[in-house]
Order: C-alpha cells, then sequence, then structure tokens
C-alpha cells in the first residue's frame, strides 16, 4: 500500500517550490568541483527525481543516491561550486538528506555569484571514490568562492527519514545568480539541492524574431494548475524533448469523467471537467503558433487542448487573476490531440480578439485528463514580463 506524503509543521512546503529549479541537471545543472566524491558523487545532488534507496556497496561503501564525502581527517570542511542550469533569481533553497540518516550532513550553508564569465576551474573528474587534487583544489580557492553572497545561513539539517529531511530556506539574496557553492559542515551526505526561482530573461535581438514566449530560459513559470499526481506542469515549459513520462505534466485520471464516452461531430470528447495548469510568460508578446508534445504519453495522453490567454501589468496579484474568468480570452480552440506526437498549431487556427493581442499569462485546459510533454508559445516578444 502506498505511502501518504508526510506534511509536518517541520516540513511545510514554501510555495516558492512551485518554481522552476534552477540547478536541475534536466536544465543544464552542472557541478563544476568538489572537494570529495568519496561515497557518492556531488552529480547526484542535481538529479530532477526524488533520490532512492538500493540495497547493496560500492568498493568505497554503502550505495547512496545523493552527494556523500568521507570522513573529513584533516582540516577544514566540504564543498562543491555550481553552474545553475537557468541562471537566475533564486526565490529559496531546499536541502534534502533522504535516506542519509546516520550520515546525513549536520549543518550547511548556500552562496551564490554572478560571474560574466565561465570560472577558471580544471576540468572536473568527478565520480565515486575520488578527490579533488592540490591543483583543482588550487583553482577553486582562487575563485574566492568563499567570499560570494550568502543565499542560505549555516543553518542545521535534519536526519534523513521521510519527516525530517527535507530544510526550506528562503533566499536572503534572490541575485540574479548563475553560479552556487554549497558548504557542508564538515563532511556527510546531501541527496538532494534544489534551488528554486525564475530565469533571468532579455528580449531578442530583433523584434520580428520568432522564440518561444513561455520557455523557462525566457523566464516562464506556472503560477498554478489544477492537479499534478505524476509530474509537475513546470516540466512543460523545459527546453528539448522529454525523456519520459516523468519529464512532462501529467495528471491523476479526472474523478468527475463520465461512465460511458461520447465525443461531437469532430470525435472531440464531450466532458464536464478538466484539469488546468496556468504560465506567466518571461517574454509577453503576441502569439504566432502553439506546439503542444505529447512524447512518450501513448495510452495517457489528453483527447484535446484548449489554450487561453491573459494580459496583465507586472503588480497584479496573480492568485486574483486566476480567479476571473472575463480576463482569459480563447487563444486556441478545442483541438483533438494524438499519442506520443508533436503537435504545431499555426495562427490561423486562432480566434476571438485573444490571437491579436499582447499575451502576458496563457492557461492550458487539457480534456478530461492525462499527460503532455511539453509546450511552446511561439511569437513576437515585446517586453520582458516581471519576475
Amino acid at each position: 500500500m502506498a505511502d501518504r506524503p508526510i506534511r509536518s509543521a517541520a516540513t511545510k512546503t514554501p510555495t516558492w517550490t512551485e518554481l522552476n529549479e534552477l540547478t536541475s541537471s534536466s536544465l543544464g545543472g552542472e557541478i563544476l568541483f568538489a572537494t570529495d566524491d568519496w561515497f557518492a558523487a556531488a552529480e547526484c545532488l542535481l538529479e530532477p527525481s526524488p533520490a532512492v534507496w538500493k540495497e547493496g556497496f560500492t568498493e568505497q561503501g554503502k550505495w547512496m543516491d545523493g552527494w556523500e564525502t568521507r570522513r573529513k581527517r584533516i582540516p577544514g570542511h566540504d564543498f562543491c561550486i555550481i553552474k545553475l542550469g537557468l541562471p537566475g533569481i533564486v526565490h529559496g533553497v531546499e536541502l534534502d538528506t533522504s535516506f542519509f540518516t546516520g550520515n546525513f550532513t549536520p549543518r550547511a550553508s548556500v552562496q551564490g555569484a554572478c560571474l560574466s564569465s565561465s570560472p577558471a576551474l580544471l576540468p572536473r573528474k568527478g565520480g565515486r571514490g575520488k578527490a579533488a587534487s592540490d591543483e583543482e583544489m588550487k583553482a577553486a580557492l582562487a575563485l574566492k568562492s568563499d567570499e560570494w553572497d550568502i543565499l542560505v545561513e549555516q543553518t542545521p539539517l535534519g536526519e534523513g527519514y521521510k519527516d525530517t529531511c527535507k530544510t526550506f530556506r528562503p533566499a536572503l539574496k534572490k541575485g540574479p545568480f548563475t553560479h552556487l557553492r554549497l558548504n557542508m559542515f564538515p563532511d556527510g551526505g546531501i541527496a538532494r539541492l534544489r534551488a528554486y526561482g525564475v530565469a533571468v530573461a532579455s528580449l531578442p535581438d530583433s523584434p520580428h524574431s520568432l522564440v518561444d514566449l513561455t520557455a523557462a530560459t525566457n523566464g516562464g513559470v506556472c503560477i498554478g494548475y489544477s492537479d499534478a499526481h505524476y509530474g509537475h506542469p513546470r516540466n512543460m515549459i523545459k527546453s528539448g524533448r522529454g525523456v519520459d513520462m516523468g519529464d512532462g505534466w501529467e495528471t491523476a485520471r479526472n474523478p468527475t469523467r463520465p461512465a460511458v464516452l461520447e465525443a461531437d461531430a469532430n470525435g472531440i470528447l464531450q466532458v464536464p471537467g478538466c484539469e488546468w495548469a496556468a504560465f506567466r510568460l518571461g517574454l509577453a508578446g503576441t502569439v504566432r503558433a502553439v506546439e503542444i508534445d505529447t512524447n512518450h504519453f501513448k495510452g495517457n495522453f489528453p483527447d484535446s487542448v484548449t489554450i487561453e490567454a491573459a494580459c496583465a501589468p507586472p503588480t497584479e496579484d496573480e492568485d486574483a487573476l486566476l480567479q476571473m474568468e472575463n480576463r482569459w480570452r480563447t487563444l486556441l480552440p478545442s483541438v483533438k490531440l494524438q499519442a506520443h506526437k508533436q503537435h504545431y498549431f499555426p495562427k490561423e487556427l486562432f480566434t476571438g480578439p485573444g490571437h491579436t493581442e499582447t499575451v502576458t499569462h496563457i492557461r492550458v485546459r487539457m480534456f478530461p485528463d492525462g499527460g503532455i510533454s511539453r509546450i511552446g508559445i511561439l511569437g513576437n516578444a515585446q517586453r520582458v514580463n516581471q519576475s
């Protein structure tokens, strides 16, 4: 029988964890340096999937899904340097010690910097059973990352049990940042590091350039959704095609679907309910085309999709906007989807005034439920939306 997720006062999830995971390896996050990787490599910190438990041992010791250093027997403490996959504004940090029960890091801190060029570090030779060489350490110390801005002050971490493994801290300084430094005090194991925030977008060189206005790389962010049982809708605005079904937005089966399904003359199922996800565009603009990719969703793709658009000033409360149905106009009317396919819908299919106005937000409605891997809102950018 499945366990329900434990929600206690100590592990209450902040709202900023709904933002994009700027550190994720699936978005280009990368470990550039680590003092030690004896039991488990630092690259595990950036894995988008939750940490798992696996029985067995390696030549170094117990197999662990996270970054675990050896028991330190020299002066100092362990740290690693991370290149963000999405340089941007950091709202908060999650430190997760899942399964590190007798070997968790007792204290940690996070620092950050906005670097104009790649740091002068030696190519990383990471992997279990290794440690930084004298030359690698010298190059890392020359970077003076210990003087970077402090996002999270030295803070105690919990043991890696379900109810104590997660530590959430709002960022003391938000950046923008391009790189982070994670400090262990003094050693031990951390399963995952997640920095949540919004990428910093810039206008394209030409106003006539066609760009993905909602892409996470351009500052797009999910602001609300009805259900994310199997996958968060923020996955839809990642770059590239999804690697599997877990790398997309997938809902539970909508309990309001009829006992017997019927379709209209166009073959679209007539159902009373739907699932939805809304996004703030990183770049406001006029929409020219929509792409919807159901890659990997073969027996669980939506029957149809409708896309709505809104235009709101940066100061408007987005929770209120989601409740104001009169502010949302149909951009793409109901269209039938297919399994495991990239769909392209040109502007000729758009209806209503929503397709000619400046758009700052979009809302995707899927009927009745299912999974979408990626969505692209292609258009001409007019200004940078506020994060």
